[in-house]
């Protein structure tokens, strides 16, 4: 009566639920190990911490599916953050024309949420323009944007924003806390360009073979701009997230933020090589990273073990996307 599962189908399961079986046990561990991790405190401030590296995450995934990278979401992260808490507490003065311009918390926001893509769209063409390797013009912009940070911050944080503001970062709805919602909103959308939209099918396209996507008349600069332009803009989002929760914008925000990001979309399952992936992969792959980060702080580790042992966990993960491509090649 039942049909009997073969081998490779029984691989092929563990393969496609990998990330899932990884978040359980860890979960379990975790659970085992201290009696802390699954209170109701601990999950709730995971969630918020998580809710970051899940907007920047999408973005990343995006990046990712098109066959390249993005180095620079952590400085456009701290960029865009600062340009917001800046434009909130203090408008901006025009010195040529000797005028001042006040900001809503709406106008804010969106000020930050434009920079984030702005530069995001112009590591776009520069990748695509003048054919700078992915790698090397978002590293570039990785230093171009913490210089902007710099230079715009004096060096000091820009604090006391506002309870409105901080509302965003702290706030909560239908006992879910605000950025649960906004990373959850993120990802929804994303969902639907990657599964719904001729842009989804275009991304994916041109990350499994870009000759070809060319060939079928498929515009590849318009298209890879618009992507690293949304990773720009979603991490102008995770920004506004961290400058309310905190209250403070910091110059040094977002420090390693771009290697969570990329373990997070590594670990979910997209290959580094593009053309294959999911936004819900991602979004368990973020998971992940975020309970690994507080099961090692709640078991005490070291914050240079922590970093030792997410490396070799972002290592494990490409050698099994590579075993993975490998064997289904």
């Amino acid at each position: 009566m039942f049909s009997k599962i073969q081998p490779h189908q029984t691989r092929e399961m563990l393969v496609k639920f990998q990330s899932l079986l990884a978040l359980v046990l860890l979960c379990f561990l975790l659970g085992v190990m201290t009696d802390i991790f699954f209170t109701y405190a601990n999950l709730i401030n995971v969630m918020r911490q998580i809710s970051v590296n899940i907007c920047i995450s999408v973005g990343m995934t995006l990046v990712i599916l098109t066959g390249g990278i993005d180095l620079s979401v952590g400085s456009l992260l701290a960029l865009s953050g600062a340009i917001t808490a800046g434009l909130l507490k203090f408008g901006l003065e025009l010195p040529f024309i000797d005028t001042f311009i006040g900001f809503t918390l709406f106008g804010a926001i969106m000020a930050g949420i434009i920079t984030g893509t702005s530069l995001g769209a112009f590591n776009g063409l520069m990748i695509t323009r003048f054919r700078v390797p992915p790698f090397v013009a978002t590293l570039a912009m990785l230093t171009i944007g913490r210089g902007l940070t710099m230079l715009y911050t004096k060096g000091f944080p820009i604090s006391g924003l506002g309870p409105q503001f901080s509302y965003l970062g702290t706030g909560w709805f239908l006992g879910i806390p605000i950025p649960v919602w906004i990373s959850l909103i993120v990802v929804a959308i994303a969902v639907f360009i990657t599964n719904k939209t001729r842009l989804g099918r275009y991304i994916y396209a041109i990350g499994g073979n870009e000759s070809a996507a060319a060939l079928s008349g498929i515009n590849i600069k318009k298209i890879k701009t618009m992507v690293y332009a949304i990773a720009g803009a979603l991490a102008a989002v995770g920004g506004i997230i961290v400058t309310s929760r905190l209250d403070s914008a910091q110059p040094n925000a977002g420090n390693s933020y771009e290697l969570d990001a990329i373990a997070a979309v590594v670990i979910g399952g997209t290959s580094l090589s593009g053309g294959k992936g999911t936004i819900g992969g991602t979004v368990l792959g973020a998971i992940i990273i975020g309970v690994l980060n507080n099961g090692l702080v709640l078991l005490n580790v070291s914050p240079f073990w922590q970093q030792v042992i997410k490396g070799v966990v972002i290592l494990l993960a490409i050698i099994i996307d590579k075993y993975n491509s490998k064997s289904n090649g």
